[in-house]
């Protein structure tokens, strides 16, 4: 459960979906590396502790202290082996969930890599293989009236620790896309 209040660096964020977006990419950054996709349904904090009151006491929270407007990510089951896209389109929300949110590590290449790759490459193989490629962990969430927020980590090289993480509401817009595919 996120408040708007907790923020980057001490700095408010601006709405609940970029809160929520922020805790995720926390979250999977406390699990390590090379983990599979998770999807979230994001759901209003309120109307889910009211629904599920032995929540409220298992977090310790008490409904006056939820901030109006503060949305909860329910971890849903794992999305599978298939590919992202197909798996998407499979998916549509009930009315009650706000929003739904993906975090996935992929691998992302130079902008002119493309133009190398011959063309009987499998691009997967190809793109793991090739030596300018960088890894990320992208989180990507939606809400029902259009709102999208983004982060993004690289995984660091060697030993150091990456502790910056990139924040924009259309880092990822072809996932953006395809996650507000799912609420129609």
């Amino acid at each position: 459960m996120t408040d708007v209040q907790s923020g980057v660096n001490g700095v408010p964020l601006p709405d609940p979906l970029h809160a929520v977006v922020l805790e995720l990419e926390r979250h999977a950054n406390a699990g390590g590396w090379d983990q599979p996709p998770a999807l979230y349904a994001l759901v209003d904090t309120a109307e889910l502790l009211a629904a599920e009151p032995g929540l409220a006491d298992q977090v310790g929270l008490s409904a006056t202290e939820i901030e109006p407007g503060s949305i909860t990510p329910v971890e849903q089951e794992s999305i599978g082996d298939a590919p992202l896209d197909e798996t998407l389109a499979r998916i549509a929300w009930p009315e009650s969930v706000l929003g739904c949110a993906l975090v996935q590590e992929v691998l992302v290449l130079p902008p002119d890599a493309e133009d190398a790759r011959p063309d009987d490459t499998d691009p997967v193989e190809w793109a793991a293989a090739h030596t300018d490629r960088r890894e990320v962990r992208m989180v990507a969430g939606v809400l029902r009236d259009g709102t999208s927020a983004c982060a993004l980590r690289m995984r660091p090289h060697g030993e150091v620790e990456s502790t910056e993480v990139i924040y924009g509401a259309d880092l990822a817009p072809n996932l953006v896309v395809a996650l507000r595919a799912t609420l129609d």
